[in-house]
């Protein structure tokens, strides 16, 4: 297995930012809207076309700190103003670039939860320096590669308007894609006397569906060991109908439910329509949900769902 090099500190193994808002309204509160949102540094849509273009030589990149920018500000807009979805608490995000090239050496996490003025938690990849990535399959290898020499790095991070306490990083099991770490993270939500653990999840799209479940397991295990309502969300990379069946079975043994139709459409990339993106849940009441379009901030839509938090 591949460590990073050099490899994180603990200080650097969780990063955390402040608003000073107030949260005194949360104690009011009936129901909290969660959502999540492969954001993929903020780069745009065209996943498939993008990565054909770069390969030619023809990829813009000057460009890029611009076009980040702009995508930001747009994802901010989507989940403050109520009319993709309603305005949301709590945002869990993945592919949340910091400091890399390919997102214009912007703080994806920071910046979004700068213009949503919400409270931050990112955990870094801790991506290793100097690797040369292992051949994926095709269908894999249009995502833009954090270059060998780039200080920047990736991960996960939920945005909170209310407030958020016992976080933990969680390294999961990694075998396939020695050069891409995969995380999840949890978090304790408050809302005045109510408390809820979040696990936000990006699992590995390399691993065939058992190294899928290892994944899984590994935050299963976390989740087990909280006493209170339980959410587990984010992007489980469930390419195909076989790992959709799978994932969902494996959370569903365990207690957890989910509103979203298996083959719900949360990614797309010419032309094509896949189900990545999930939100279980357990020991909470789910009243709506829904996916999030049209948003041109990645080639995922945010997906969301209403939690009813007086059961």
């Amino acid at each position: 297995m591949v460590t990073a090099n050099p490899p994180l500190t603990e200080a650097e193994k969780l990063e955390f930012g402040e608003h000073n808002q107030s949260q005194s309204e949360s104690s009011s509160r009936s129901q909290l809207i969660v959502a999540s949102y492969n954001i993929r540094y903020a780069r745009g849509p065209h996943l498939i076309s993008g990565g054909l273009l770069r390969k030619t030589g023809l990829s813009n990149s000057r460009a890029r700190a611009r076009v980040v920018t702009n995508h930001i500000v747009d994802a901010a807009q989507a989940f403050s103003a109520g009319r993709l979805l309603p305005s949301v608490d709590v945002l869990a995000l993945q592919e949340a670039d910091k400091g890399t090239s390919r997102a214009g050496g912007r703080h994806v996490a920071r910046e979004l939860a700068a213009e949503l003025k919400m409270d931050w938690v990112h955990v870094p990849a801790g991506i290793p320096r100097g690797i040369k990535p292992i051949q994926r399959q095709w269908w894999l290898d249009f995502e833009e590669p954090i270059q060998l020499d780039d200080q920047g790095d990736t991960g996960i991070a939920l945005l909170s308007h209310v407030p958020m306490s016992d976080v933990t990083r969680i390294d999961l099991p990694w075998h396939e894609c020695p050069w891409r770490p995969r995380l999840a993270m949890a978090v304790t939500i408050s809302i005045g006397p109510d408390k809820l653990r979040l696990f936000n999840a990006h699992v590995d799209p390399h691993a065939a569906s058992d190294g899928q479940l290892e994944q899984m397991e590994a935050i299963a295990a976390q989740a087990s060991l909280a006493t209170i309502p339980t959410i587990i969300l984010g992007d489980f990379n469930t390419l195909s109908q076989r790992k959709r069946v799978d994932t969902r079975k494996f959370l569903e043994t365990r207690g957890y439910t989910t509103p979203f139709p298996t083959g719900t459409a949360t990614w797309r990339g010419a032309g094509i329509r896949l189900h990545a993106d999930w939100i279980f849940s357990r020991g909470v009441t789910i009243n709506r949900w829904g996916v999030a379009k049209p948003l041109n901030v990645s080639d995922h839509w945010p997906i969301w769902a209403e939690v009813a938090l007086d059961e």
